[in-house]
């Protein structure tokens, strides 16, 4: 793979020159956050963070060829806000060749993989295209792409996607992935996902997941949508999740069955929906209900209403109540929350209050708020500059106060970025 991954690297630099002697376009924007706080060992924390995403293409009679590269970079101005004071990644680099014809979509490189029951970061090949009769195919093979180095990724993680579609009523899909190291499997799943429109007021769309290396259903997830009028919107969901199949293999260590927070032996279902209503065009209220129930954390009902509104004069406002009602004492409290947002021609100024009050205490403490301001100037359609400052109340910190300050910055050449 290392051999596969440097002639990979070479053709991505060859046709590179080859895009940047005949470019159309080149394009990218970079954010930059400036992050202020202090952790409970008292350190002043205060990490300066880039992110780059770059873009060149070439759009010729038979299609478009470009080259995407993204990455982020991390810097400690004050004291180590990890291990190491400085940091990044490149998150992605690939070669993309766009055809004219049958959607056809050729990558080469390091990408995000969003195909069915993959949702993965790979360094490899990618291969879409429509087939006849409504067919569309997907393929994609490489090696997984991690960031815990105390967690295997795998060798070699291929598989695809294979579906039908018929465009206003429907689009059924089948796909499958396997992840192995030294030919033994890491991950071996296979999937169905399902949307489905039989009438323009009705949508129906939905996943389940299947590991076969533990034999086990990891996932069912089906969300339906009713709009029988413009005002009014009628939704219902449900969701089942097996721990043990679900998270059976990880690459970071929050996720894993062994870290002593989750139980391989944990279920959950989760039943829910809501009802959005619109008097009028400025107001927007929901009603919102889910029933949670774990096989071992005990059951849960969560449910409350949101309102909002916005007036001629760019103000944006809303308020919620939510009830948690749940077996334990941490799932049994009710929550309030107020934001409102108001337009100043390239300015704008936010605030935020969220509010929790527990019916016991949770190590000690009751209630836990947070308040948090935010404002931000546009000084024209490429360049913005914002800050927030939050202070919380929490069940950890008596007394937090955070903030940052990011610049945006999007730029472009060519005809794209005219």
């Amino acid at each position: 793979m290392k051999l596969a991954g440097a002639v990979l690297l070479s053709c991505s630099l060859l046709v590179f020159d080859h895009a940047a002697a005949n470019a159309t376009s080149i394009s990218g924007d970079s954010l930059t956050i400036l992050r202020m706080r202090e952790n409970t060992r008292d350190d002043q924390l205060f990490p300066l963070y880039e992110y780059l995403n770059l873009s060149a293409s070439d759009t010729g009679s038979q299609g478009t060829i470009s080259v995407q590269i993204g990455g982020w970079g991390r810097i400690d101005l004050g004291d180590r806000s990890s291990q190491r004071r400085s940091d990044g990644d490149i998150q992605y680099g690939f070669l993309s060749y766009r055809a004219n014809k049958n959607n056809l979509q050729f990558n080469a490189g390091r990408q995000w993989i969003v195909e069915g029951v993959a949702t993965e970061r790979l360094d490899g090949l990618y291969l879409r295209t429509d087939l006849a009769a409504g067919f569309t195919a997907a393929t994609f093979v490489g090696t997984p792409v991690t960031t815990d180095p105390n967690f295997e990724g795998g060798e070699l993680m291929y598989g695809g996607r294979i579906a039908h579609t018929l465009p206003k009523y429907y689009s059924i899909g089948l796909s499958a992935l396997r992840n192995e190291s030294d030919a033994e499997g890491l991950r071996e799943e296979e999937g169905v996902d399902v949307w489905l429109h039989p009438i323009p007021q009705l949508d129906i769309s939905g996943r389940s997941s299947y590991n076969s290396l533990s034999n086990g259903w990891a996932e069912h997830a089906y969300t339906l949508s009713v709009t029988p009028m413009d005002a009014l919107r009628l939704s219902a969901s449900m969701q089942r999740i097996s721990y043990r199949d679900y998270f059976y293999h990880v690459t970071t260590s929050a996720l894993s069955l062994t870290n002593g927070i989750l139980d391989p032996n944990e279920e959950l279902w989760n039943v829910g929906g809501s009802v959005g209503f619109m008097p009028t065009k400025n107001i927007n209220v929901a009603l919102e209900y889910n029933r949670y129930e774990y096989e071992i954390a005990g059951n849960a009902d969560y449910y409350g209403v949101t309102a909002s509104f916005t007036t001629p004069t760019a103000l944006t406002a809303g308020a919620s109540f939510h009830r948690m009602d749940g077996d334990t004492g941490p799932l049994r409290y009710n929550q309030y929350r107020a934001w409102a947002t108001q337009k100043f021609g390239p300015a704008d100024l936010t605030l935020d209050f969220f509010d929790v009050d527990f019916d016991s205490s949770i190590t000690g403490r009751t209630n836990t708020y947070s308040l948090a301001a935010a404002a931000g100037y546009n000084f024209n359609r490429s360049l913005r500059v914002a800050a927030d400052v939050d202070y919380q109340r929490s069940t950890d910190f008596d007394n937090e106060l955070r903030g940052l300050v990011k610049l945006s910055y999007a730029f472009g050449f060519g005809k794209e970025g005219q």
